[in-house]
């Protein structure tokens, strides 16, 4: 049985296509997905998010804690920012991507994708038993709603006096937004600008409902899981599953600048990333154009002269660019004549580096 969110009504209401996402009951979209999508990259779009996790670590050893156990240097964050990190296993093999906000001097927020928060919780709790902390998930307590796009600080403006455009990315302040409580943070998924707002469950509805009308004038449109994977697609944003899992390390996704060897201390995973740092990548994870109007999909292998050499991890059509897209692990130097398998027909890709799109700032 599917969780809801407690935006499920809402939902409902505006006609959304429910399905079930990581066991919850998730919108995947109000309409027009190409619509939502391309209202996200020009105007702004509204997402309900309350499926990610939130797990909380409190007391004088927190951010020490959270150095063991993650692959980052979180104890060097300040109060009111925040950092993209990854959770490990022993082997170096990814459990999870994650963002963890420092609220305060010893509180921490780490934020955790759908499918992995109690395995994440658990591990953070497990990991940071030598440790003067406390960890809490409190998933079930918040909802998180996203406001996307290059109009979103606009539209948020108008319920708010925080200080919005002093708000850096990757950083977050408490503040009232239509008079609630809430965790402002600049964060997002989709490659535009915009806010993430970590709100009390019995908020969640009355913030989406003045949030949609604070943004009407300004084009802002509920926009569900769709649009939201082809947004993070296009802006060349990993996704948990696809393009990272246990059996990848963050070297094999190009992502090893998120390992931080020069903190102090030991942390899970050390030994075994120190010891592929410096190998050459047998794949990397690259961007494919379709020359055609055949879309990659996730499985579909990448070929050159006949012979595999990769495999699409994501793959969908790109309203911006205006062909298919894909990203793929491709074989190192396998760069020109490649094609992918689409049920037998070998359609021909030209590589790019990712992301494929970014945005004017």
């Amino acid at each position: 049985m599917s969780r809801p969110t407690p935006l499920r009504d809402v939902h409902e209401s505006l006609g959304a296509t429910l399905t079930d996402f990581a066991g919850w009951l998730m919108p995947l979209r109000y309409g027009s997905e190409s619509a939502e999508h391309n209202a996200v990259r020009g105007a702004a779009g509204l997402f309900d998010l309350s499926h990610m996790g939130e797990i909380f670590l409190m007391g004088p050893e927190a951010g020490q804690a959270l150095d063991y156990a993650l692959v980052g240097h979180l104890s060097a964050l300040v109060p009111g920012r925040a950092r993209y990190t990854m959770i490990v296993n022993e082997h170096g093999g990814v459990l999870d991507d994650l963002i963890v906000y420092r609220l305060g001097d010893e509180e921490f927020m780490v934020v955790a994708n759908a499918s992995n928060y109690e395995k994440v919780g658990n591990e953070l709790k497990n990991r940071a038993k030598a440790y003067e902390v406390v960890v809490e998930d409190r998933s079930d307590q918040y909802a998180l709603i996203a406001v996307q796009g290059p109009r979103a600080q606009e539209i948020l403006a108008t319920l708010t006096d925080a200080d919005l455009a002093g708000l850096k990315y990757y950083a977050g302040l408490p503040g009232l937004v239509d008079g609630r409580r809430v965790l402002i943070a600049r964060t997002g998924y989709t490659g535009e600008d915009g806010f993430e707002l970590f709100v009390a469950n019995e908020d969640a509805v009355p913030l989406w409902h003045a949030l949609m009308a604070a943004g009407e004038p300004y084009g802002l449109k509920p926009a569900g899981l769709s649009s939201r994977d082809t947004l993070r697609l296009e802006a060349g944003m990993p996704l948990y599953g696809n393009e990272l899992s246990a059996e990848l390390t963050p070297f094999d996704a190009g992502l090893g600048r998120v390992v931080k060897f020069d903190k102090p201390g030991d942390f899970v995973g050390r030994s075994a990333l120190e010891a592929v740092k410096d190998d050459p990548p047998r794949r990397r994870l690259v961007g494919l154009v379709a020359r055609g109007r055949r879309v990659p999909r996730h499985g579909y292998p990448v070929t050159k002269d006949g012979a595999v050499v990769g495999e699409v991890t994501s793959g969908a059509p790109s309203q911006t660019l205006g062909r298919p897209i894909a990203m793929a692990y491709v074989d190192t130097g396998a760069e020109e004549g490649l094609a992918v398998d689409i049920r037998g027909s070998q359609e021909p890709m030209d590589l790019v580096e990712l992301p494929f799109y970014r945005r004017n700032k």
